[in-house]
């Protein structure tokens, strides 16, 4: 917040009564709250003229807007920001939900990617946000690597790594191949690259390119060569964006203004633009982040709250981040300790695996 921002802590006991009343209200309706709504449950007795007072100055202040000419208020996103930061009650993870999302990680036949995938459909179904889960580069070490010649154009690349997951990748192979060049060729990859990674495999086999040559032909050569700058650039070795449950958005979008909004998200989604800019939102705190509206410089032209918490590896090293998305009258009360608990839970399955 700016300077000029208020503070929680400079209102009066009913002002700030009012207004977490306001809040929450807004966050479970999704309507604006009116001063009758407040005076019937009031802590203290007050008439509806004094809290539309109070509300009044609340608005003065930017924490309270009107939609509509008579209706009652909502809170802005300077008002939720002051909300989240200063009186906002975290509870306790549902016992259900740490049930749904335990489940998905009980299973040790699957590659992490298939893990997450997974973790996402979960996250999605107990918060009825989007969920987003970025999955860490692969850094595994390798534990073999076989060439498949599909045609004269195109081979396959098997890539099996040492916590079990799997890649395969599409490539156009140098002019000339032949199956015995291709088992050739994996041979010397496999002779090589046992226990490196696919970050540092580049330059080891460099090396053992100079070295070695007389070991290996010129077609052999050729496709470790071309293999090794596949994997330098292959976008699929970078991070990779899940996204589960856009459509929970849409059961959320009420007038036109709200379709558009989510509309412009989904198109983002689509895209996964900027998708370096998710861990880095992660990655500027410890724990759970969250966003609101504009504050959340990945998607701010929908309007959209985020909250997020990195996860960490075996070494406390930040590989990734799990989230959920949705508009800003999100129950941040109870998301908050869901995306917290997940991001533990897929830390410690990543460590366990490594």
């Amino acid at each position: 917040m700016t300077e000029q921002s208020p503070n929680i802590d400079e209102m009066n006991a009913r002002s700030r009564e009012v207004f977490r009343r306001v809040v929450e209200g807004y966050l479970e309706s999704g309507a604006p709250v009116g001063s009758r709504t407040l005076t019937r449950d009031f802590s203290e007795q007050v008439s509806a003229a004094t809290i539309r007072n109070v509300m009044q100055d609340l608005e003065y202040l930017g924490l309270l807007g009107s939609p509509h000419v008579s209706a009652g208020r909502i809170p802005t996103q300077l008002g939720l920001r002051l909300f989240v930061d200063g009186l906002l009650e975290v509870g306790d993870l549902d016992g259900q939900d740490r049930e749904k999302i335990d489940r998905t990680v009980t299973s040790n036949n699957q590659d992490v990617t298939s893990v997450l995938d997974q973790v996402g459909q979960a996250l999605s179904g107990v918060t009825h946000g989007a969920s987003l889960v970025l999955t860490p580069k692969h850094e595994a070490p390798i534990k073999h690597i076989e060439f498949v010649s599909l045609s004269a154009e195109r081979a396959l690349v098997v890539l099996v790594f040492g916590d079990g997951h799997v890649e395969n990748r599409v490539f156009t192979p140098p002019p000339g191949q032949t199956p015995s060049s291709m088992r050739e060729a994996a041979n010397f990859l496999n002779a090589i690259a046992a226990g490196h990674t696919l970050s540092d495999l580049s330059a080891v086999i460099s090396r053992e390119i100079k070295t070695r040559r007389q070991e290996i032909n010129a077609l052999a050569a050729a496709l470790v060569e071309n293999g090794v700058v596949l994997w330098e650039n292959e976008g699929e070795s970078t991070e990779r964006l899940i996204v589960r449950g856009r459509g929970n958005l849409l059961g959320e979008g009420g007038d036109e203004a709200d379709l558009a909004r989510i509309r412009t998200l989904f198109d983002d989604l689509e895209r996964k633009r900027d998708i370096a800019q998710f861990l880095d939102l992660a990655e500027e705190g410890e724990g759970v982040r969250i966003f609101i509206g504009s504050e959340n410089k990945l998607f701010s032209l929908s309007g959209s709250s985020l909250v997020v918490s990195p996860y960490m590896n075996a070494d406390k090293k930040i590989i990734g981040a799990v989230g959920v998305i949705g508009p800003t009258r999100l129950n941040y009360g109870r998301i908050v300790p869901i995306v917290n608990y997940t991001a533990k839970l897929v830390g410690k399955m990543i460590a366990d695996r490594s």
